[in-house]
């Protein structure tokens, strides 16, 4: 299936400096993009090679018919399989309309992602485009050829039915079926990357997560996690190791002088205490007399 693009561009010089640059072919690749080089076979046939989309191309085409200052066309006669025209209209007060028609036939996985894409189109609009600055920038044409291709009655406008010569010619094109699949495999991928990061951004502006539901399979919404207040513990100081004295008679003995009573002193035993403790004798026993034959 072919696909036909038009352009017109209004270019700032007179219609003959305009012509005169168009027929300068092998200077196409100045201010066309994608073009590596033309050349001039003879006075009616050109070799092409270009890339564009990452595809390598190369094809001869035949001047079907050239009229100076007015019009060039062209088909394919091997390779890419296109055709068109370029047409001048002088307008008056040195300015000049340019058409630009072409029909071709993409080929292969590469050529139809570019297609649907309209990266031809875009690529032939950019050309005009700067074929205009170019033109304008110099105001003067880098060469001429005024000559007349004709091969009867007027072609009107060739389309890819005028190329058919060329079709099955797509060996010449300089880039392997397994090649162009690879590149027509990460052209898709990258439009299927650009999908699916879309649609992650979508999905991280959402607060629930794909986790089934207890019965119906819904998404769950995710429920945000408080975390406890946490409660400082609190201990008593430490008292160090002999900072205290420690009363061993558990109070008994007043071991803070307030009394004069010695801990050490007091040899009573327990009953004794408390009897001296219920006759209200407080204080220390006294000390017996010296047992005979002691000194």
């Amino acid at each position: 299936m072919s696909t036909k693009v038009e352009k017109r561009v209004l270019v700032n010089v007179p219609v003959s400096v305009a012509y005169n640059q168009w027929t300068q072919f092998e200077d196409f690749p100045r201010f066309m993009g994608g073009v590596k080089s033309v050349t001039q076979l003879s006075d009616n046939r050109l070799e092409w090679v270009a890339e564009i989309v990452g595809v390598r191309r190369r094809w001869e085409a035949k001047i079907l018919e050239q009229v100076p200052d007015r019009k060039v066309s062209w088909a394919a006669t091997e390779g890419a399989t296109n055709a068109g025209s370029v047409e001048f209209e002088d307008l008056g007060g040195g300015q000049t309309s340019v058409q630009l028609v072409l029909e071709y036939e993409p080929e292969g996985i590469v050529e139809n992602i570019g297609d649907k894409l309209h990266v031809v189109e875009k690529q032939a609009e950019g050309d005009l485009e700067r074929f205009k600055a170019f033109i304008e920038d110099e105001g003067y044409a880098t060469g001429a050829w005024r000559g007349t291709v004709s091969e009867g009655a007027p072609t009107g406008t060739p389309g890819v039915a005028d190329a058919s010569a060329s079709r099955g010619d797509s060996g010449k094109a300089g880039v392997s079926g397994k090649v162009a699949a690879g590149v027509g495999l990460a052209a898709a991928a990258a439009v299927g990357g650009a999908a699916a990061a879309a649609s992650k951004s979508k999905s991280d502006d959402t607060a629930t997560t794909d986790l089934p539901g207890p019965t119906t399979g819904t998404p769950v919404p995710v429920q945000p996690v408080t975390a406890e207040p946490v409660v400082p513990v609190t201990t008593e100081p430490m008292v160090p190791r002999g900072s205290e004295p420690f009363d061993q008679t558990n109070g008994l003995v007043d071991a803070e002088g307030e009394t004069g009573g010695l801990a050490a002193n007091d040899t009573r035993s327990a009953a004794e205490r408390e009897a001296d403790e219920a006759r209200g004798e407080g204080g220390l026993p006294p000390i017996p007399p010296t047992a005979p034959g002691v000194h």
